[in-house]
């Protein structure tokens, strides 16, 4: 296991400085689409709006171009318009996207753990009712 963060839990106001900045963070990559676009930036680079369409199945044009324009907003996401007919566009990470890796990274390491721990809990679970 990875090292474990000092979190100085004593000081109230740091604690709540801890939570805003951390719902302020999550803010930035909720939502249903949101991450699945971001792994499909994460590993295919550079993708034209099209392109995106496609790879993330039963998300609508509006829905796609919101989320866009938020993870802009957020400074996640840059979208270059290229000058040519029919209209080019295209969408990559930002350095402050690329800088959400190891953090994402982390994030899918706890999801298995937790995934690993809550199944032998649930396991116990099922177990004590089939007394």
């Amino acid at each position: 296991m990875g090292a474990e963060r000092h979190w100085p839990c004593e000081d109230a106001q740091f604690r709540t400085a801890c939570a805003s900045g951390a719902s302020e963070a999550l803010r930035c990559i909720e939502g249903k689409w949101k991450m699945i676009l971001l792994s499909q930036l994460f590993a295919l680079g550079t993708l034209r709006f099209s392109e995106l369409e496609r790879l993330v199945a039963g998300i609508t044009q509006k829905m796609l171009a919101q989320q866009l324009r938020e993870l802009e907003r957020d400074g996640i996401v840059k979208r270059t318009v290229h000058a040519q007919v029919p209209p080019k566009v295209e969408y990559a990470l930002t350095d402050l996207g690329h800088a959400l890796g190891p953090a994402l990274a982390a994030l899918l390491d706890w999801v298995e753990r937790r995934r690993r721990s809550t199944a032998g809990h649930a396991n116990v679970v099922a177990g004590d009712e089939a007394d």
